[in-house]
């Protein structure tokens, strides 16, 4: 009988978003749980998007690497902006679909 470990994903689980309006465009941090970050430039958001476009694209990502990576679902909820120019966002797993067999 072979063993296989089961891999640890390459990407903590997410656990927060800080998210900045740059001249070059939006950038965003992701920070996992377990102490690690992602940084770079939102893909596919234009310069001129607004705040609530990059944001939603943001979450989008964040879900995606949940999903991909520690095949979870997701709540990102953004908390109320302190600085112009500057978002950040808790991220929380998702509660599970109510069982609908019965």
């Amino acid at each position: 009988m072979v063993r296989r470990q089961k891999r640890r994903p390459c990407f903590g689980m997410p656990m927060g978003i800080v998210l900045l309006a740059t001249p070059e465009g939006w950038r965003h941090s992701v920070l996992a749980v377990d102490g690690g970050m992602v940084c770079g430039r939102l893909a596919d958001v234009p310069l001129d998007a607004g705040p609530a476009e990059a944001r939603a694209a943001a979450a989008a990502m964040v879900a995606g690497l949940a999903h991909d990576f520690h095949e979870e679902r997701v709540v990102v909820n953004w908390d109320p902006p302190r600085d112009p120019g500057s978002w950040t966002a808790q991220v929380t797993v998702a509660a599970p679909p109510p069982n609908t067999c019965g």
